[in-house]
């Protein structure tokens, strides 16, 4: 059984494929596809995605900015993103709406909860842009926000590694994946799934989180299809 609406979690850096900075237009063909074989179902699906590939408010806040400018121009960044994503997945045929936390009339529409249910309704696929419109808050806060605003069954969240580990799988050999974990496990062992904030909030309104390897291809689908051998599931 498939989920019936998702918000789909993607990081700035996945966007640099090979490149050291920037956005690699491979890669975004390459999820513009995986996003096809979902709404093809008749998923409803919604995104949003970070903006570290080109700007991160945290490092400006070390080089010595001021962290709210620095924040701010971290939300530009995931707007700039969220263009160039929503430009792959309309050559391949998908129709998306842009709706940003901070207002831009001429690129955008504003964040209106029921438009953006009424987008997803029509088969739609919806990019949130500009985080949550506030500094201090991440993307992944942003992504915990607007899944629970829009009633989305899941937040998928679309990483290079294919789940949740007792340790971090590209430092420790002898890390082992959990199938599934509960949100106080994951508070009891320290483990790092998202950014404190969002996690408390999907953990408060009983959303689940799945953590799984977006650059595999077809595994966004098999998630969506709840296939229990992709990704780690953290429940309740």
């Amino acid at each position: 059984m498939a989920y019936k609406r998702i918000l789909l979690k993607l990081s700035g850096e996945a966007l640099m494929g090979n490149k050291q900075f920037g956005i690699d237009n491979d890669r975004l063909a390459e999820y513009a596809q995986e996003i096809k074989q979902v709404v093809d179902q008749g998923i409803q699906v919604a995104i949003v995605i970070g903006g570290g590939n080109i700007f991160r408010g945290i490092q400006a806040e070390e080089g010595g900015m001021e962290r709210t400018q620095g924040d701010y121009m971290g939300m530009l960044a995931t707007v700039i993103n969220s263009m160039a994503l929503q430009s792959a997945l309309e050559s391949v045929g998908i129709n998306t709406r842009l709706q940003t936390a901070i207002e831009m009339k001429e690129i955008a529409e504003p964040f209106i909860k029921r438009r953006a249910v009424r987008h997803l309704e029509k088969g739609r696929v919806v990019i949130f842009g500009a985080g949550t419109g506030n500094p201090f808050f991440t993307t992944d806060t942003a992504a915990s926000l607007r899944a629970i605003e829009i009633e989305a069954d899941v937040i998928l969240k679309g990483t290079r590694v294919d789940g949740i580990y007792t340790a971090d799988p590209e430092k420790d050999a002898t890390a082992e994946k959990y199938k599934e974990i509960s949100f106080e496990e994951v508070y009891a062992k320290g483990l790092n799934v998202m950014d404190m904030t969002a996690f408390t909030l999907c953990n408060e309104n009983k959303l689940p989180i799945i953590v799984f390897d977006m650059n595999t291809a077809g595994n966004l689908s098999r998630v969506v299809n709840q296939e229990t051998n992709v990704g780690t599931l953290v429940n309740f």
